[in-house]
């Protein structure tokens, strides 16, 4: 590899290239304790650098995984040590903020919390929102369509981006910059990149788009008596707020109470008994107004039966307190080894699905701790598994447990993480044999040698083309 170590730094301006321990030192992923395998780290600034390694190593078969804050959860990112990593931590520009078109251009290693505020900054929105906002990056949002807390109300990733441009695995550049809200004009380019995890190409820059800022939000922690009332208050409150809902974060019991016993605040003072918790937010533009018929609106829910207690936030402090219950997930690794899930699915059955996959993991030899929660308004659902013990030797079973009830709900074993390695044997559950040989063909059209994050979401060997 040393040759292609001297040609790498030869095309780029500052030689940014790691190797040795310096890149082998590296934590592999921000919730991880092993660290990278990987020849070289290349860490390029621009998309014309992205592109001439791209063409050195396709010219040399070699295979390349590209790098982003590394805030996933299904193994997307990893490298095996004669691999080749491109980082996008020094493509961090935002290029250009158009205040009246509402749009962002920008680079794809810039950190999303960095997007939020300069879109705030510049009186605008920038929706897709998560907990790991200050460590992932937007090409990593773009790379696994990321969902998050907004979803409800403002979409997908894909739903907030307008253009891309990426670098394919022989260099090419695709430039599809768009700008515009309609743009029909035959085959949507970008869409073949957003959430395809790096396999087809390497996205270097993205046009955002942007909203208004609503300054105006109103924040509750409340509690519900039975499942029945989750779904029926999510209807209830998107009619009465006339739009405005913006999250809808279920929380069972299990999670909440230990989150509320870690994080304390606006969680200690609601009580610890009911089955059901949500953290539901609005925004809009009149704080006063919206402030009256949001508290209106639990009241008349409480009256009805739907909400057993609520809390409503007065301030930003108590609202902050509110939203650590459901982002502090960190916290689960006090508990030992930590394994997340994200899966998606109606949301008639979810109860009884939630109810069934916590009494098989309850049966499965080992002693952990379960957690459920998710995104209920968009079906998305979260699960972690915690236990001291070494958790590899269950993970089948677990996965069995979580992933196997989903094929006859006609659910999605990700709704927002990806399929990476880890989920890669269970995709079958939720892909039909010939949509896998559509992504197959797709794969060789555009990387047939298969050198883009090789064996992520499906084997696939280059030398061959997909029958």
């Amino acid at each position: 590899m040393s040759d292609l170590v001297v040609a790498i730094k030869g095309v780029l301006t500052s030689g940014d290239v790691l190797s040795g321990t310096d890149a082998t030192q590296r934590a592999a992923g921000v919730w991880r304790t092993d660290t990278i395998k990987a020849g070289i780290i290349v860490r390029p600034t621009t998309t014309e650098e992205v592109a001439a390694v791209m063409k050195l190593c396709h010219a040399r078969n070699q295979h390349v995984v590209v790098h982003g804050g590394l805030t996933g959860l299904v193994h997307a990112a990893d490298t095996a040590p004669d691999d080749v990593v491109i980082s996008t931590e020094r493509m961090n520009r935002i290029e250009e903020l158009d205040t009246l078109g509402r749009t962002m251009t920008l680079q794809s290693g810039v950190p999303l919390q960095s997007i939020h505020d300069a879109a705030e900054a510049a009186g605008l929105m920038f929706p897709v929102d998560l907990g790991a906002r200050g460590s992932c990056q937007i090409g990593g949002n773009v790379s696994t369509n990321a969902g998050g807390l907004r979803v409800i109300r403002y979409g997908m990733t894909r739903d907030n981006v307008l253009g891309l441009e990426a670098v394919l695995s022989d260099g090419t550049v695709v430039s599809s910059l768009n700008h515009m809200l309609k743009n029909n004009s035959g085959y949507d380019l970008k869409q073949l990149f957003i959430g395809s995890e790096g396999t087809l190409g390497i996205v270097t820059r993205l046009v955002l788009r942007l909203r208004t800022s609503l300054p105006a939000r109103h924040t509750a922690l409340v509690a519900f008596p039975e499942f029945g009332a989750v779904l029926k208050f999510l209807s209830y409150l998107d009619g009465a707020l006339s739009g405005n809902l913006s999250a809808y974060e279920v929380m069972w019991p299990d999670f909440f109470l230990y989150q509320s016993g870690k994080v304390g605040g606006a969680a200690a003072q609601l009580g610890a008994d009911y089955p059901f918790y949500a953290i539901v937010e609005t925004l809009g533009a009149d704080q006063e107004r919206e402030a009256e018929v949001f508290e209106a609106a639990l009241m008349r829910a409480h009256e009805t039966g739907l909400l057993a207690d609520a809390l409503v936030a007065k301030s930003d402090a108590e609202r902050a307190s509110i939203w650590r219950i459901r982002d502090e997930v960190d916290h689960l690794f006090d508990l030992g080894q930590v394994v997340y899930f994200d899966v998606s699915l109606a949301t008639p059955p979810m109860a009884d699905y939630v109810a069934q996959v916590r009494a098989s993991i309850a049966a499965l030899p080992f002693d952990g701790r379960f957690f459920s929660f998710g995104h209920l308004g968009d079906g998305n659902l979260h699960f972690a598994v915690a236990t001291r013990e070494d958790i590899e030797p269950h993970r089948h079973a677990i996965e069995q447990a979580i992933y196997g009830p989903l094929e006859e709900l006609h659910g999605s074993v990700s709704a927002e993480h990806g399929i990476g390695l880890e989920k890669q044997p269970w995709l079958g559950i939720c892909r039909s044999e010939t949509e896998l040989a559509l992504m197959r063909r797709l794969k060789h059209a555009l990387d047939p040698k298969g050198l883009l994050n090789r064996d992520k979401i499906f084997k696939y060997d280059g030398a061959q083309a997909p029958g």
